[in-house]
């Protein structure tokens, strides 16, 4: 393969000789979401054990697409940058219907943000920047590789760990155990929980292809082509899009009864690829056949067990919401277990990470579920109405929001959340903070690089945010003295207002707005966000 999987060094652990003092957090799985939550917390001072039955990044590309406001998590912890430096930036989509072209679409979101709409890089690159990135903070993340968790306990108050090594077993106890561990979740068998969802019996192909010469004909920019029912795969449906490395994604649709073992062959997989891109000479370089399915823990939360990422929700490959969902549900969890960790908050806040989260697990999963329907029909009548739907696209607009390859990823807005204070703003309660170019005398930067992880206050517009709470305040286009920048394009302006001061959660969410700000309502609001009754 053209990644080279050099792999982690064992390291035997001091459990085995001797009893350890309890850890605050104990994470087990060492992919990108169980990574970023461990990097997460050391950001705020929380220690955690890492804990993976493995010393190697992911074989194959596997997750590759990444959103904008996935990459702006990636950036509060560390390796946004590293991420858009090597990831291969697309925003154009284009549809087909057979062989002719019905329509294409536009991404890119408005002007004025930090991070694209989505970049394609393969996970195994995200978990080598991600292990690097944790290896910054010795006194706070515990990684250890090779460390296979074969029990746990749930003591009310904490758990108590199993783990198998190649020097033998040992015993770790925890406040907090996290599941990061996957689909197939050993965490999660061991509980005997159910995944109750819908399984989709489509056998789908996933190849990445090395290429020196692109196959995207005239088009010099990478894109995203999807085809339904193309020539050269008649009656299915398949995917193609670029990765770093010269490394191409294809996705080929089977069908229900394909043999995964035969197909997963080269001598099935060449005769594939050639049918799409002709003589061009190429190099496998990873292949796999696959079902999916769209499930969930009925509850992510199970008393000091929480469970994050695949081994809480999976959905399909089409959409970006799979991995994009971890990250998010780290994003939601990381600033809660913290606070709890710290005293600050009751662990009952956890639970609202559950609600949280489990919203926009359901969103994804309907969307997900939509697009695979859409897919792969599953009655004469839903084939009828697909084909009609890719007829008339290619002249009637109405058609083309009908077509569904897979809605892509966008970001969860807390609009529900039992957190959140009511009331009117110009943004909405629950949105996500919306980036856009800011100044000052030092120079020019974005409104993502200056927001801290911890509850703050932004206002837009002319008049100062007066002290309250001992909270950091970000002021645009007023002085003051605190930290205050001018908005040169004025899309701060348009995307905030200028009546609001808005309280963000760590997390970036928006949890409470005021047209006045005093120090009684400003607690009130953190409180609640908080989850204290006091």
């Amino acid at each position: 393969m053209a990644y080279d999987y050099a792999p982690f060094p064992y390291v035997a652990p001091p459990g085995l000789n001797a009893a350890e003092a309890r850890h605050p957090v104990v994470i087990i799985g060492a992919g990108p979401v169980g990574l970023a939550l461990a990097i997460d917390l050391a950001l705020r001072g929380v220690k955690s054990v890492v804990l993976d039955d493995n010393n190697v990044v992911s074989l194959g590309s596997r997750a590759i697409c990444w959103s904008k406001r996935t990459l702006e998590i990636f950036d509060r912890l560390g390796v946004g940058d590293r991420m858009l430096e090597k990831g291969v930036t697309w925003k154009v989509g284009r549809q087909f219907h057979r062989d002719t072209e019905i329509y294409a679409f536009d991404l890119l979101p408005e002007q004025g943000h930090k991070y694209p709409a989505f970049i394609n890089l393969q996970q195994y690159y995200v978990e080598e920047y991600l292990v690097e990135r944790a290896q910054d903070f010795p006194d706070l993340i515990d990684l250890r590789f090779l460390n296979k968790v074969v029990d746990h306990t749930d003591h009310e108050d904490y758990m108590t760990l199993t783990i198998q090594t190649p020097n033998g077993p040992y015993r770790l106890e925890a406040e907090w155990l996290v599941a990061c561990d996957g689909a197939g979740s050993a965490t999660r068998q061991r509980m005997n929980l159910a995944f109750e969802g819908e399984t989709f019996e489509e056998n789908f192909l996933i190849v990445d292809v090395e290429m020196a010469t692109s196959p995207f004909g005239t088009h010099d920019t990478p894109e995203r082509w999807f085809w339904f029912s193309p020539p050269f795969h008649n009656g299915q449906s398949a995917l193609l899009h670029k990765q770093p490395d010269n490394i191409y994604r294809i996705d080929l649709q089977l069908g229900p009864d394909t043999d995964p073992h035969t197909e997963a062959t080269k001598e099935r997989v060449i005769p594939r690829i050639k049918a799409i891109i002709g003589d061009a000479p190429f190099r496998l370089d990873w292949q796999s056949v696959y079902r999916f399915r769209c499930a969930r823990l009925e509850r992510f939360v199970h008393n000091r067990t929480v469970f994050a990422g695949d081994s809480a929700h999976v959905v399909s490959p089409f959409g970006a919401r799979g991995g994009n969902g971890g990250i998010q549900d780290v994003d939601n969890l990381g600033w809660k277990l913290a606070a709890v960790c710290a005293g600050k908050a009751p662990a009952n806040l956890i639970d609202s990470y559950d609600a949280e989260r489990g919203m926009a697990c359901d969103e994804n999963i309907l969307n997900s579920a939509r697009a695979t329907n859409f897919m792969t029909p599953k009655s004469p009548m839903e084939t009828l109405f697909r084909d009609e739907v890719l007829s008339l696209a290619a002249q009637h607009p109405f058609a083309r929001a009908l077509i569904n390859s897979g809605r892509l990823s966008l970001p969860f807005v807390l609009s529900q959340s039992a957190l959140h204070s009511s009331g009117d703003s110009h943004l909405p309660i629950g949105s996500p903070v919306l980036d856009a170019p800011v100044s000052s005398p030092d120079g020019t930067g974005w409104l993502i690089d200056k927001i801290p992880s911890d509850f703050c206050l932004l206002h837009v517009g002319p008049v100062p945010i007066p002290a309250v709470c001992d909270l950091p305040r970000i002021g645009v286009g007023h002085q003051s003295d605190y930290t205050c920048f001018e908005d040169p394009t004025g899309l701060l302006k348009q995307r905030y207002g200028t009546d609001d001061t808005y309280l963000l959660r760590p997390d970036g969410h928006i949890c409470a707005a005021f047209r006045t700000v005093s120090e009684q309502a400003v607690a009130k609001a953190m409180n609640k966000a908080l989850g204290n009754s006091a």
